[in-house]
């Protein structure tokens, strides 16, 4: 990949960085929950973008949430997924190559939510809080 640029959200630069440079041993978690790190390209910079989100598994594949915590809008990576579908994710040592799908299709949508909200709570609370629905993405293996 190319140049890593960092959030400029501080405790998001600081999370990557402490989980990064641990080589995955420590800042798995994030509010007492385990967290992945999903690495991919930016879409107007060219540069590598790298972003803890909740760990929510699916056999050997992962489910991305873009809820931006209930906001308005959608996270900056949600168009850079849209952009380019390839990325890195590491769950603690282990780094896989993955390549990821928006879930359009409403029974497997329903299904990946279920999951993503046993996983992690606050989203159903987050989905209350936007007129948007919260894209969800499935990461599988290349």
């Amino acid at each position: 990949m190319s140049e890593y640029i960092p959030s400029p959200t501080g405790w998001v630069a600081e999370q990557v960085e402490l989980y990064e440079g641990s080589g995955g041993k420590e800042g798995t978690t994030l509010r007492g929950m385990p967290v992945i790190i999903v690495t991919n390209r930016g879409r107007r910079t060219g540069a590598t973008r790298k972003t803890p989100l909740m760990r929510v598994a699916d056999g050997a594949n992962y489910v991305l949430v873009a809820s931006r915590g209930g906001a308005p809008t959608h996270p900056v990576w949600y168009y850079n997924l849209k952009a380019d579908p390839s990325v890195e994710i590491r769950d603690g040592t282990e780094v896989t190559a993955m390549r990821v799908r928006e879930v359009d299709d409403a029974s497997e949508r329903a299904r990946l939510w279920a999951l993503s909200v046993e996983a992690y709570p606050p989203y159903d609370e987050y989905q209350e809080k936007t007129d948007r629905t919260i894209p969800v993405f499935l990461a599988e293996p290349v």
